[in-house]
């Protein structure tokens, strides 16, 4: 087992106070972490799961990755005691009368697996509304796994796991940030709670590394998508919904699961600029405002630019859009770019961005290499 070198964020021990009454979320303990602007590898959207844990008798795994912050009920208690919106286990007890404590190797472990594969860059244990039943440490580890393994897979004895997050206490009610330094494309996690406890949300922030033998057997497929390694690099606004929304997977299925900005007073324009997979060529668009009716983008038009200092280039001028309309365009020739960038007018939203292509050569080189280069 390899250690990694890791830095906690928000360094947050000891007990919250026992609930009060009022808004569950006032003493909630928290800080800025710089690593959230990434998307979160193990977002269910992606298609990440919890695929196995050693014990959730109290509350279960799965709802470490419920997309939204956790909920407290104090007076929903139920066959097992007080209902808790994480992934809670057990209280462990000592082998005897005598050492009734458990042991410092005693420890409840739940396997997860990402939703897209990617290097990570930081990684939240929160431990929202567990005041006095979060656990006194947690380490996580990670693994590169190809396919779709089995919980019995892997926790066979010939898969290296690596230390992500080395054993660290952490505090109850409170989100608990550890920066990644690990320069590896991981499949699957361990999250490890030290002794017991429970956990209410996981998330893990990184930079989606997807498989060049996949990209390529798609021949075309949608070059900025998160799945595929596209990202979103900056916003011009991020007020009602994340930019990252528009290169989720799937359709929108409600209107905050766009990208919707402010209303402008002014006369400018609002803007988000991706890095595609590689560099592509790219010969078909898709503009969805889909959910977005009366607040949908007026007109919106994509550029493209090839290589950090090269100049963007509209490749669809500025066109009228309809709410909750899916829009498509096919170019009349391919764009070659490593960047694109969509800008709305004046202001609204849109829910998804979809650009049709194929990598080059080049690009699809520069793929597999840094594929390989991070264990791939």
């Amino acid at each position: 087992m390899t250690a990694q070198q890791n830095t906690s964020l928000a360094s947050f021990t000891g007990d919250a106070q026992p609930y009060g009454g009022g808004d569950p979320y006032a003493d909630y303990r928290t800080a800025d972490l710089p690593f959230t602007q990434y998307a979160n590898l193990a977002d269910r959207q992606l298609g990440a799961g919890v695929v196995a844990a050693n014990d959730e008798f109290f509350a279960q795994r799965e709802n470490l990755l419920v997309p939204e912050p956790a909920e407290f009920d104090p007076e929903h208690f139920g066959h097992k005691g007080k209902v808790m919106d994480g992934w809670e286990t057990r209280r462990r007890r000592g082998v005897s009368a005598e050492h009734p404590w458990p042991t410092e190797e005693d420890h409840d472990w739940a396997l997860i697996r990402l939703g897209a594969p990617g290097v990570i860059r930081g990684i939240v244990v929160d431990t929202a509304h567990f005041r006095g039943n979060y656990p006194q440490a947690v380490s996580v580890e990670g693994a590169s796994v190809a396919g779709s393994p089995s919980p019995e897979e892997l926790l066979a004895d010939d898969v290296k796991w690596t230390t992500l997050v080395p054993r660290t206490p952490v505090g109850g009610h409170a989100a608990n940030g550890f920066a990644v330094s690990a320069e590896q494309r991981f499949t699957h996690l361990r999250l490890k709670q030290h002794p017991d406890g429970g956990v209410a949300r996981l998330r893990v922030y990184g930079e989606v590394v997807p498989d060049p033998a996949w990209l390529a057997a798609l021949g075309t497929f949608d070059v900025v998508a998160l799945e595929n390694g596209g990202r979103v690099e900056d916003a011009s606004n991020l007020f009602y919904s994340p930019a990252t929304n528009t290169i989720q997977p799937g359709r929108s299925r409600k209107m905050d699961d766009g990208w919707e900005t402010r209303r402008r007073r002014d006369r400018g324009n609002d803007w988000i600029q991706y890095r595609l997979v590689d560099r592509s060529q790219i010969r078909a668009i898709e503009i969805d405002t889909a959910y977005l009716k009366g607040n949908s983008a007026g007109w919106a038009s994509v550029s493209v630019k090839d290589g950090e200092d090269g100049e963007w280039r509209e490749v669809l001028p500025r066109t009228r859009m309809q709410p909750d309309t899916n829009h498509r365009f096919v170019l009349p020739e391919a764009a070659v770019g490593t960047h694109a960038r969509v800008d709305i007018f004046p202001d609204g939203g849109i829910s998804r961005l979809r650009l049709f292509g194929t990598l080059t050569q080049d690009g699809a080189a520069h793929l597999a290499a840094r594929h390989q280069e991070l264990g791939g």
